[in-house]
């Protein structure tokens, strides 16, 4: 008999590999995040594509996992889903404004950011895999 898939499990792995790697490559090129979001404030297309693709991979995460009080990781998945959602929501109806608050918090705190992403990467790797048997 197969088992169901532990759809919190899979979330967390695969946004936490994408939250870690992005955080490694920031601290291994710094300025990279402040050129990507330079270009997303600069492009219509851009902003509309990062919008879409965040709302869609947030919606995913959302859908996805159940909110069960029991289970901390998948009401953690489910809300990190709608947080997605929400950012995705803003990027497309004011991402002049998300872009500059952005763009002024790195600028300070480059390195803090990539650290604190690398970090929260790591934490959701090791709570999905934990799942796994």
């Amino acid at each position: 008999m197969t088992q169901p898939i532990d759809a919190p499990a899979w979330s967390a792995l695969m946004l936490g590999l994408a939250a870690m790697f992005a955080g490694i490559g920031a601290l291994r090129k710094p300025g990279i995040w402040r050129t990507m979001l330079d270009e997303i404030e600069g492009s219509p297309t851009l902003q509309f594509v990062c919008g879409l693709l965040e709302l869609l991979i947030g919606t995913l995460v959302y859908l996805a996992n159940p909110w069960v009080p029991a289970d901390t990781l998948a009401c953690v998945m489910k809300a990190l889903g709608g947080l997605m959602i929400i950012e995705a929501i803003a990027i497309l109806g004011f991402c002049d404004i998300y872009t500059q608050f952005w763009l002024r918090s790195l600028t300070h705190m480059h390195r803090g950011w990539a650290m604190a992403t690398m970090l929260f990467g790591l934490a959701l790797n090791v709570a999905g895999a934990l799942r796994f048997n």
